[in-house]
C-alpha cells in the first residue's frame, strides 16, 4: 500500500485531526487520487512526520487523522551551507534539488561577475518561491523531515563575508588543493561559481575572507554538478554517509 509523504505548514500532533487545504489538500485528493482510509505520511519541515489515515476528501480540503509519530533521523550532523551562483534555465533547480537530497541545512543563491541570470525584485519573489517549492518537493521524495533554508539571493561578495562555518571552501580548477588533511568540521560553507567559473578577483576575495580553495579533480565540473560531488564528498567524510 503506497504511503505518499506530503508536506504542510500547519502544526502537526499525535491524535489531530486536520484539514489540509491549497496545494497539499489538490496535491492528495486530484494528483494522487487517494480515498478514505488511505494512509499518507505529514510533515512540517520542523524535523518530525506523523502517520495519517484520511477521513473525508472535499473539493477544496482533505480531512486527516495524524495516528503516531514516525521516528526517524534523517538530518545530517554536519551542517552544511551551499553558496550557488544563479544559473540559467533548470540547473539551478537541478543544484536545488539534489544538495537538498544530499542534506545541506541552506542554500544562497548567488550573482557573480560572471552571472548571466538578471532578475527584478518582482520576478526575484516568485523564483525565491519557486526555489522553496523544489526543496519542499526533494525533501517530500528523500525522507528528509526539514527544509533547508533558501536564503534571498545576494552578491558574492556579502555572502563569503557573513560566513562563519568551521571550515569554508571556494571551489575552482585553478588549484591542487584536494579535500584532505581537514579536521571533522561541525559546519561548512561551499561556495560555487557560474558556467564561466569565479573571477580571479572572486577567488582571492574568498580566500582572504578564510575560503580555502579546492579541486575536485582534473575534470571541469559544470556548475550543477559541482555542488553535487562535493557536498557528496563532505557528507562521506564528516557528514552521514
Amino acid at each position: 500500500m503506497r504511503n505518499p509523504r506530503i508536506y504542510t505548514q500547519q502544526s502537526l500532533a499525535v491524535n489531530q485531526q486536520l484539514e489540509l487545504t491549497d496545494s497539499a489538500a489538490n496535491h492528495v485528493g486530484r494528483v494522487l487520487r487517494m480515498r478514505p482510509e488511505e494512509l499518507l505520511i505529514l510533515f512540517n519541515g520542523e524535523g518530525k512526520s506523523y502517520q495519517g489515515r484520511i477521513i473525508d476528501i472535499g473539493k477544496k480540503a482533505v480531512s486527516v487523522l495524524l495516528e503516531s509519530e514516525i521516528e526517524s533521523v534523517t538530518s545530517s550532523p554536519l551542517s552544511l551551507h551551499l553558496g550557488q551562483t544563479l544559473s540559467r534555465g533548470e540547473r539551478m533547480d537541478y543544484a536545488i534539488q539534489k544538495a537538498t537530497e544530499m542534506g545541506v541545512r541552506e542554500i544562497t543563491p548567488l550573482f557573480s561577475e560572471r552571472c548571466e541570470v538578471k532578475l527584478k525584485t518582482d520576478r526575484l519573489e516568485k523564483r525565491l518561491k519557486h526555489w522553496e517549492q523544489v526543496a519542499i518537493s526533494a525533501c517530500e521524495q528523500c525522507r528528509l523531515n526539514r527544509v533547508p533554508v533558501i536564503h534571498s539571493p545576494m552578491s558574492v561578495e556579502d555572502w563569503v563575508k557573513r560566513q562563519q562555518s568551521e571550515l569554508k571552501f571556494v571551489l575552482h580548477h585553478r588549484t591542487e588543493k584536494k579535500l584532505e588533511g581537514f579536521a571533522k568540521p561541525q559546519s561548512v560553507s561551499l561556495l560555487i561559481g557560474p558556467e564561466g567559473g569565479l573571477t580571479a578577483d572572486e577567488i582571492t576575495m574568498a580566500e582572504r575572507q578564510g575560503f580555502n580553495p579546492l579541486t575536485l579533480g582534473p575534470r571541469v565540473l559544470r556548475t550543477e554538478t559541482a555542488p553535487i560531488a562535493g557536498i557528496t564528498l563532505m557528507q562521506y567524510l564528516w557528514g552521514d554517509i
